[in-house]
C-alpha cells in the first residue's frame, strides 16, 4: 500500500469512527493538501492555507505566553468545529465536526489518525 493510500485509508478511518467527524485532511505546513476526505463544495487549497496560517498563529501564541509546544486547536462555531493536531514535524491533521460532538471521543480518534499520518511521512 502507497504512503497516500495509507494516508487515505487513516482518513476514512476516522470518518468512520464517529458520524460527528465531517471531514478530515491532511496538510502540509506550508498550506498544501496532501490527502483529504472533503465534502465537495468545499476549496481544498483554500482551506489548506487557512489551515497553515492558524497553526502558524497558534504556535506563535503558545510560544509567546509560554504555553510550550502546540498539541492542537480548535476553533468552535455556531454550526461546528474546526480541529487541527500537528502529525509529524511537517504536516497537519485537521477535521470538522458538528456542532454536538463529542469532543474527548474525537480527539482520541484524531490522535490515533495523527501517529498512523506521521508513520506515513517519515
Amino acid at each position: 500500500m502507497s504512503r497516500i493510500e495509507k494516508m487515505n485509508k487513516a482518513l476514512a478511518d476516522l470518518k468512520a469512527s464517529s458520524s460527528d467527524v465531517e471531514a478530515c485532511a491532511v496538510v502540509s505546513a506550508d498550506g498544501l493538501i496532501i490527502a483529504s476526505a472533503l465534502p465537495q463544495g468545499l476549496e481544498e487549497e483554500r482551506i489548506a492555507a487557512m489551515s497553515a496560517a492558524l497553526l502558524a498563529m497558534g504556535e506563535r501564541i503558545a510560544a509567546e505566553l509560554q504555553r510550550g509546544d502546540l498539541e492542537q486547536l480548535y476553533v468552535k462555531g455556531k454550526d461546528g468545529y474546526f480541529l487541527s493536531k500537528h502529525a509529524g514535524p511537517h504536516a497537519v491533521l485537521i477535521a470538522m465536526a458538528r456542532t454536538d460532538a463529542k469532543l474527548g471521543l474525537i480527539f482520541f480518534d484524531l490522535n490515533k489518525a495523527a501517529e498512523q499520518i506521521k508513520e506515513c511521512l517519515v
